[in-house]
């Protein structure tokens, strides 16, 4: 018998970022950098049904139920959060390859936030509910703490851990906004992203939470030209709210300088599920959260079983990388009125098998 779901309603600080300049005695100054998961609220339902209703709308509207003879097989992905707590019962079973942990050193996966378990169920679930690409190889890398809080330095880290371990796709429900410091010293997190393209590894990372509270752009490192960017939508394709929005005319103040921004390089490249969305929760229950942290697995998901369909694709470097902007810019489903490239909405809302057939 599976436990039942809890009902409960859990709120969320809103999730600022921060970056303090901190002077030390050697006259040096550090940047220290706060990055936080891209999870507004959760909201846990009984019944069941419900929360699998929801899974099967998002399902439709993003032609996932077009490609589900695909599961993501040899392909592998890494994500960096708050964990995994895999004794999960829709995560047993699971390719987990790979874990790390650069908060406490522990041997053996734990989530002590639930982020990251949410995350990995969107893509690997395969219980009550069925991620997105169930059969990849999974790694996973802690970079988060308790709190959802994790350092520019530990972030970086963790995202260079995945490069080493030979990954296809990277996937990062995480973010901060740059500062003008950031300009001066360099950003090790965009950095990391960096030294991901150069390996031919995709990076899919989301766009943020502060649509309401627009701060003047995505949140970083969805804004690196070589990374994706994801916003979120609702079950009927609509922007969510809390979706923040791109800048991509250039502008020299506030600070940092914005350079203007080329197709197919525009942020958010695209939008995916994130009102609303089917997690697995730690503690072997589910619920329904919302947040671009979300939207970024189902585009980490899509180009797994784009992977699968298409192993060669996984050996094509930085040519393939740069060919798969053009790929969702040109496949992704736009709104209604929409002709080109929105703020708000990227190029689209991305679409499983128009993105399989485009990659061939």
């Amino acid at each position: 018998m599976q436990p039942e779901i809890q009902s409960a309603i859990i709120e969320e600080n809103e999730m600022d970022f921060i970056k303090l300049l901190t002077v030390i005695s050697t006259s040096v100054i550090v940047v220290i950098s706060l990055w936080f998961i891209f999870s507004d609220s959760l909201i846990t339902y009984g019944p069941e049904s419900m929360v699998l209703e929801q899974e099967k709308k998002f399902e439709n509207l993003v032609q996932y139920d077009e490609v589900d003879y695909l599961s993501g097989k040899g392909v592998s992905v890494c994500i960096v959060d708050s964990g995994i707590e895999d004794s999960h019962s829709d995560l047993e079973g699971i390719n987990l390859e790979g874990w790390t942990d650069f908060i406490g050193n522990e041997p053996n996966p734990y989530d002590d936030n639930g982020h990251g378990t949410m995350m990995a169920g969107i893509l690997v679930a395969d219980g009550e509910l069925t991620g997105v690409s169930r059969d990849v190889d999974l790694y996973i890398a802690k970079a988060l703490s308790e709190n959802g809080t994790g350092s520019d330095t530990v972030v970086a880290q963790a995202i260079d851990w995945c490069i080493n371990q030979n990954v296809d796709i990277i996937s990062l429900s995480l973010g901060g906004a740059a500062n003008a410091a950031s300009i001066i010293f360099g950003d090790a997190v965009e950095n990391a992203v960096d030294d991901a393209y150069d390996a031919g590894i995709v990076v899919v990372a989301a766009a943020g939470n502060d649509g309401q509270n627009d701060d003047g752009d995505v949140a970083s490192p969805g804004t690196v030209d070589t990374v994706i960017c994801v916003g979120g939508v609702d079950s009927d394709g609509n922007i969510w709210e809390g979706s923040s929005i791109g800048d991509n005319n250039g502008r020299i103040l506030p600070l940092p300088v914005l350079l203007p921004r080329n197709d197919p390089d525009r942020k958010p490249e695209v939008v995916a599920p994130g009102d609303d969305v089917p997690v697995i929760m730690v503690g072997d229950s589910w619920g329904l959260s919302s947040g671009t942290s979300a939207a970024t697995v189902y585009v980490t998901g899509a180009v797994a079983l784009m992977f699968e369909n298409n192993p060669n694709l996984m050996d094509g470097g930085t040519d393939m990388l740069d060919d798969l902007k053009d790929w969702i810019a040109s496949t992704s489903k736009m709104k209604n009125g929409q002709e080109s490239h929105d703020n708000h909405y990227g190029y689209g809302l991305i679409q499983f098998e128009a993105l399989i057939q485009a990659a061939g």
